[in-house]
């Protein structure tokens, strides 16, 4: 039982901090930083949009006012399956430039990307939400590192809105933690992820996901890792956007990516990028290890909870007082979500630990059963 407690901790330990230090230390050693210059090539902008009616307005007035050549920015809608005024409200915007791919089945994300892809004139396609809003200067930092023509793709920071309370403050903090992560990988080469949300790819090497494919931002960075081209992650292109609005709804939402993760599990073997062995580690550590933490902090309290009952010294019952503490500490977070100020935010970062592995699991769940659909569902937002 010792060695299952001690190799559990040692995975949860390395996931969260021996890997951003092992990497920030690489980086300091060997890393370099990408090559940007100011250039401007065509661009199209294409913004997912299922039943978007009380942000798409807001999302293409913001998109309008980007600092980028009017002449060679495209600004596109994919709205296929949207059954409320979305289409209608996109139309208004017509006379300002923005196109409309619009088909009334649904048929999914994916489908409707694939299908308004075709409309695409831009050298290099940027993918976005409509709840994301881009800071001014996002494009002209997007596609800065195109000047390097072993870059496949950039991505840019995602920052979640001030003022949503604890749940908002923990899941910025998340983000921020995993900025250092994408610009250190970045320095040794490549970032290993897409987010769907703030996404450039160069319009040639574009490859749609098979429809089975949960993931399909993450399946996509892994076939330009596969093919030879880099991702570069560039903090200084932000989309901002707005915390799920309860707890629950995020971990819906996180439970569908890790059920994805499980997913390109199961497809390693056909997906990693073995050629490039760097690589290999960063998705190993940075991507796959995290699903497994669940299991490693049940293992790690169930084994602990056998030593303290066991007798084997008295360090094993402060060990396991400690990890009760913790989760005793979580559920005080769920139950004071709403708390503001430094305690409030203190309290409620176990909770965001606790939440985002409990939808780990179930997204493991529905990974073994079937139940994930590759439908992106509409998480709702707060406004």
């Amino acid at each position: 039982m010792t060695t299952f407690f001690w190799l559990s901790v040692t995975l949860i330990i390395y996931t969260y901090l021996g890997y951003s230090a092992v990497l920030a230390v690489l980086a300091k050693l060997i890393g370099r930083k990408p090559v940007k210059l100011p250039v401007t090539p065509t661009v199209t902008l294409l913004i997912a949009a299922y039943n978007e009616e009380s942000v798409i307005a807001q999302k293409l007035k913001n998109s309008l006012a980007l600092d980028y050549p009017r002449d060679k920015l495209q600004i596109l809608v994919a709205a296929d399956g949207s059954d409320d005024r979305t289409p209608d409200i996109v139309r208004q915007f017509a006379a300002q430039g923005v196109d409309l791919s619009f088909s009334p089945p649904r048929r999914g994300k994916m489908a409707a990307i694939n299908r308004a892809i075709e409309r695409a004139s831009g050298d290099i396609v940027v993918f976005s939400d409509a709840n994301n809003m881009y800071a001014e200067n996002a494009l002209r930092e997007l596609v800065a590192p195109f000047a390097d023509p072993t870059v496949g793709a950039v991505t840019g920071a995602k920052v979640i809105a001030k003022g949503d309370g604890a749940l908002g403050a923990s899941e910025g903090l998340y983000w921020k933690y995993e900025s250092f992560i994408k610009q250190k990988e970045t320095e040794l080469g490549t970032s290993i992820g897409a987010p769907g949300e703030i996404l450039a790819l160069r319009r040639d090497l574009f490859e749609a996901p098979p429809d089975a494919i949960i993931n399909d931002d993450f399946f996509m960075a892994m076939r330009l890792l596969r093919r030879g081209y880099r991702i570069i992650y560039n903090p200084r292109a932000r989309s901002v956007e707005r915390v799920s609005a309860t707890a629950g709804d995020e971990m819906a939402r996180r439970a569908r990516i890790i059920a994805g993760r499980y997913q390109t599990l199961a497809l390693m073997k056909d997906l990693l990028p073995w050629q490039k062995p760097r690589a290999v580690w960063q998705v190993l550590s940075h991507k796959y290890a995290r699903p497994l933490v669940p299991l490693a902090m049940i293992t790690a309290l169930v084994s602990n909870l056998w030593l303290a009952v066991r007798g084997i010294g008295w360090l094993w019952r402060i060990i396991f007082a400690g990890q009760v503490g913790f989760y005793l500490l979580a559920l005080i977070g769920m139950r004071r979500q709403s708390a503001g100020g430094k305690v409030g935010k203190l309290l409620y970062l176990p909770t965001f630990l606790v939440n985002s592995n409990l939808a780990a699991l179930m997204g493991l769940w529905r990974f073994l059963t079937g139940g994930q659909s590759t439908r992106w569902q509409r998480v709702k937002r707060r406004e």
